[in-house]
């Protein structure tokens, strides 16, 4: 999470009840950059191949033998042989076939978290930035989170450095009621922004490790009990352009625009996401600035210590606005313990009419994890969702 690493209003009692209880049911930049899967254009650039392995074909795969590539190369390393300087950017590049059983049981509870950090201390104020709040710290999710937090799961993908985890959230989707198969993370959680390109292999689990369980009993467990709702690949991902062309593993750049949305299939085939869980949130764009807002949550699976990566973690308090650029927008920041593996995490408050939302994502924190802070979600996230939304009409 560390890049700088994370109305009515509501009391923190009342968000916390909420969003626990079970009400997570219900269910871009100034352009946005997407990337496309089997129907999309064919990408052009190369992949080295694995000692002893075959290379990864140049464009997307259009035959069995193709995919057969693919698959091998991605589950014997192939991702050791990222060049950096030729990774896929834009959005014809994108590609993400599924790879069925990829993500095993040992593979997920292996992911390491997608880390976007700033110094502790943040650089002189760009714009306004509120004091730093206290550090609150992070408390369990009750389990089951099916129940309690239906909404939010783990996000996978692959990286030269391997197998990463991040957060995510199932964002109701206007054009699908009811039926929507659409996720909200972080950017930098599906792209490596200006010094790199798309990752791979991305899926999104729903209530990851339903039943809470520690890393140590869940030693040997099924991918049933890590994925009980399946495992759904992305065929579709959408960012901001302001995160490719400037966003950083390291410091708060790009962070007001870190922020993505992806459209996802199931692995074995099936009913959308939303129907599959039961569950999706709707996103509030343009929600009011701090000053209006009492209370804020941020869910999701830190997993630095002194935390395991396997459970999951919500912080809630009053927002306050931090800013590391005066042209962009400003940020919401709140007092948290969580580490890296909360990124891409949804942010939710209640609105005016007693609804929970989703306002923003983890996407920086400090090095001495006191703190997260996302964007402010305005018309630049909107055209993001709006271009995921409506190719999938």
């Amino acid at each position: 999470m560390r890049p700088v690493t994370h109305a009515s209003t509501a009391p923190a009692a009342t968000v916390a009840a909420l969003l626990l209880a079970g009400t997570l049911t219900g269910c871009g930049s100034s352009g946005g950059s997407s990337g496309p899967a089997a129907d999309g254009p064919p990408a052009s650039a190369s992949h080295g191949g694995h000692a002893g392995l075959p290379k990864l074909p140049t464009s997307f795969p259009t035959s069995a033998e193709d995919l057969k590539m693919w698959e091998r190369a991605y589950r014997d390393g192939g991702w050791r042989d990222w060049d950096r300087t030729t990774w896929l950017r834009k959005a014809k590049d994108f590609v993400n076939p599924v790879i069925e059983g990829l993500w095993s049981d040992d593979r997920m509870r292996a992911a390491d978290q997608s880390d976007k950090q700033v110094a502790a201390d943040v650089p002189a104020d760009r714009g306004r930035t509120d004091p730093q709040p206290a550090p609150v710290r992070a408390r369990p999710v009750t389990p089951p989170y099916h129940t309690n937090a239906a909404a939010v799961g783990k996000l996978f993908f692959d990286g030269p450095q391997g197998p990463l985890v991040c957060s995510a959230t199932i964002v109701e989707n206007p054009a699908h009621p009811g039926k929507s198969d659409l996720v909200w993370t972080a950017g930098h959680c599906v792209h490596a922004g200006k010094d790199g390109g798309w990752y791979r292999n991305i899926a999104f689990v729903p209530d990851y490790n339903d039943a809470g369980l520690s890393a140590d009993q869940l030693k040997g467990a099924s991918r049933d009990r890590l994925a009980p709702y399946g495992v759904f690949w992305a065929d579709w991902a959408s960012t901001s352009d302001q995160w490719i062309s400037g966003g950083s593993a390291e410091g708060g750049n790009g962070s007001a625009y870190d922020f993505a949305v992806l459209h996802v299939v199931p692995e074995k085939g099936g009913r959308s996401l939303q129907e599959t869980v039961g569950a999706a949130m709707p996103v509030w764009f343009d929600a009011p600035s701090v000053t209006r807002i009492d209370t804020m949550g941020a869910w999701g699976y830190p997993a630095a210590e002194p935390y395991d990566g396997q459970r999951m973690y919500a912080c809630v308090g009053r927002p306050g606005r931090l800013s590391l650029d005066a042209d962009a927008p400003g940020e919401y920041r709140i007092g948290c313990t969580m580490t890296g593996g909360a990124s891409g995490g949804g942010w939710f408050t209640s609105r005016p009419d007693g609804t929970t939302a989703l306002v923003s994502n983890t996407s920086i924190g400090p090095q001495t994890d006191i703190w997260v802070a996302g964007p402010r979600l305005g018309a630049q996230a909107q055209q993001v969702f709006d271009d995921v939304s409506n190719r999938f009409r």
